[in-house]
């Protein structure tokens, strides 16, 4: 049984190896490669940080980079917004009229195929004629990115104890000023979870943004496709490899964020 039992843990250990080579080989080949000083990708020239110098001195990278960033921060702060106002609906309002409706259309951009989003909202935007650009690129992302934020608060919200607000209300608070006073505070670390889940998909969102962008407004993820279909430069994965950090910096945090949100759940939670 020993024997057998060390057969299957070499074996599960070999499977986890290959299977974490196949999703993260590739990404440390490219961020080796970024420091890479031959203009040949396939070419190692030994080391250099001259690419990323070449990134921070393209005026049309650093505008695309400035465009994804702005419509990243302005669609995930909507999307939370309205994502936690409608995990609140959900959560707190399970006999309303139309809730069926209501949460099958919330969540339906989470199975959605992301090109039938992009051309539903393009027809949208042509058919009120609205001028394509940060706004209508916003727009589409805070829509895409609104139901992750509803899966993640209102996921807070049903492990919390209700008696919590009702107390509250018994010692003189109205419904809203129960919420932000007892609620909120609870379920804070995951709103700014779902914040941070938002903004890491609206970064590298490319399908969509490509329907709903216009001239002199495309963000970083269409700027690099646009050049790798020429060829792959070395100055490409410079930048890949900053995208690379910045959004591993954003799932630790929310990584902690949700922990945290979650530990306050369970302390809140009736026993």
């Amino acid at each position: 049984m020993a024997r057998a039992s060390n057969r299957l843990s070499r074996f599960n250990v070999t499977s986890l190896a290959l299977g974490l080579a196949f999703l993260y080989l590739p990404i440390v080949i490219l961020v080796i490669y970024s420091f890479n000083a031959s203009r040949l990708v396939t070419v190692w020239g030994g080391w250099s940080l001259k690419w990323y110098s070449e990134f921070f001195n393209d005026g049309a990278m650093l505008d695309a980079a400035s465009m994804s960033f702005r419509v990243a921060v302005t669609s995930a702060t909507l999307a939370t917004l309205l994502g936690t106002l409608a995990a609140v609906a959900l959560s707190r309002g399970e006999r309303f009229k139309g809730r069926t409706l209501f949460s099958g259309m919330l969540y339906a951009p989470l199975v959605m195929p992301e090109v039938i989003t992009g051309l539903s909202l393009l027809l949208l935007f042509v058919a009120v004629n609205a001028e394509r650009g940060f706004w209508t690129v916003t727009i589409a992302h805070t829509t895409l990115t609104m139901c992750f934020v509803a899966v993640v608060v209102q996921s807070r919200l049903g492990a919390l104890d209700r008696s919590l607000e009702e107390a509250a209300m018994d010692l003189g608070c109205d419904p809203a000023r129960a919420f932000l006073s007892v609620t909120l505070p609870l379920i804070l670390p995951s709103i700014a979870a779902g914040w941070m889940l938002a903004f890491t998909l609206s970064l590298d969102d490319l399908v969509i943004a490509s329907f709903t962008t216009g001239p002199g407004s495309a963000t970083l993820p269409i700027r690099i496709y646009s050049e790798v279909r020429l060829g792959v430069k070395p100055e490409i994965n410079a930048i890949c490899t900053l995208i690379i950090a910045l959004i591993a910096a954003v799932i630790v945090v929310a990584s902690f964020a949700s922990k945290l949100s979650r530990e306050q759940g369970e302390s809140a939670a009736p026993l």
